[in-house]
């Protein structure tokens, strides 16, 4: 006799799911956290302002649209879009699954290029596509675009390129995307994960802008999360065409957003001061770590995020442990399809100068503290 798992999904049989980095235990000592990416100045003060505004509202429904967000999102972009071009969601993460709902059926492919965001092919396998790897080329991690273009047919759908890209910090040239979108094929979407684009600052990086403004099948996906520091709020966005945007809008549910969210989002957006002084920070910490880690001998990727991957000098879950018992915590990411390798967040001076201290006990004395 057939139970209720005889009308299961096939395709949604249990299999490894994403995890996202630990928190900070309770209880514990301080812990320096450079294991999720997160924002190192903490959160946006004008979007705590309009939090704390909101508070005394949570009795009444949301905004049913997010139009007001996407008009601060316009002012944010200079106008050079519509507010027509943008959909907002509950995270970036939330938004890529929106993209696969809408254009992802059983059977289609998507591809992918690991190292990258595990999601990308996590979520696709809820939709029942294939997902098709196609990876970085070793040992740069550079974008594989003849591989792609060769693995593309009749049942790709979607295409998924991240720059900068996480876990290795490496971009796409614009040189590079250029060539690319002259030959991709114009019924297959292009999804660009630009999270982390504020602290991209090569010559020759490029968001996805342009190409949208150009006309052509490509999504841009954005969040709130790692330059505002609003990562616990789980706000985000994308922007595309206006034939695209329209097809979204129509599996948007209503009051999708939070009012705290809403109001958070446009409160961050206006505190350029914030932004400004992230990416500094940022910036700053990159450069002392690109020097400790040449003093020290770790082998690292040239990084355009907010992060560095290395090539650890002890087993990564070893390495991740023992720098935990010197009160620094880091990720492996093996589940992103880099094994053996250590990401490591950019964080305050004071994460980052601790983290420096961790890795010189390490060296010296071995992995016990």
């Amino acid at each position: 006799m057939k139970d209720i798992k005889s009308i299961f999904k096939p395709y949604l049989q249990p299999r490894e799911v994403y995890k996202g980095g630990k928190n900070i235990p309770s209880g514990t000592t301080k812990i320096h956290k450079l294991s999720s990416n997160e924002n190192p100045l903490g959160t946006s003060p004008k979007a705590i302002a309009a939090l704390k505004k909101a508070a005394d509202q949570l009795h009444f429904y949301p905004d049913q649209t997010d139009v007001r967000l996407r008009e601060a999102l316009v002012a944010d972009f200079n106008a050079e879009l519509t507010a027509d071009q943008f959909l907002c969601g509950n995270s970036g993460s939330e938004i890529l699954d929106m993209l696969l709902r809408a254009f992802v059926k059983e059977g289609d492919e998507v591809i992918y290029s690991n190292p990258c965001f595990l999601p990308y092919s996590v979520f696709s396998r809820w939709y029942g596509a294939t997902p098709v790897d196609v990876p970085l080329t070793a040992p740069d991690y550079e974008l594989d675009v003849a591989g792609i273009l060769n693995a593309i047919g009749p049942k790709t759908k979607i295409v998924f390129l991240t720059s900068p890209n996480n876990p290795t910090g490496t971009y796409i040239p614009k040189a590079v995307l250029d060539a690319f979108f002259e030959k991709v094929p114009k019924n297959v979407l292009v999804v660009f994960d630009e999270v982390y684009r504020h602290f991209a600052d090569a010559e020759d990086y490029v968001a996805a802008l342009p190409y949208v403004q150009k006309g052509y099948p490509v999504v841009a996906v954005n969040s709130f999360s790692k330059t505002y520091g609003l990562a616990g709020q789980r706000i985000g966005y994308c922007y595309t065409t206006g034939v695209i945007a329209q097809y979204l809008r129509q599996i948007q549910k209503p009051f999708l957003l939070p009012l705290t969210s809403l109001e958070a989002g446009i409160g961050a957006l206006a505190d350029t001061d914030f932004v400004a002084r992230t990416v500094r920070t940022v910036h700053s910490g990159r450069s002392f770590l690109e020097k400790a880690f040449a003093r020290l001998d770790i082998t690292y990727w040239p990084t355009q995020g907010n992060f560095f991957i290395i090539d650890p000098p002890l087993p990564e879950l070893e390495f991740t442990d023992a720098l935990m018992e010197h009160g620094v915590m880091v990720r492996p990411v093996s589940q992103f399809g880099a094994p053996g390798k250590v990401r490591i967040s950019i964080g305050t001076e004071a994460a980052n100068t601790a983290l420096v201290r961790a890795l010189e006990k390490m060296l010296h004395h071995g992995a016990t503290p």
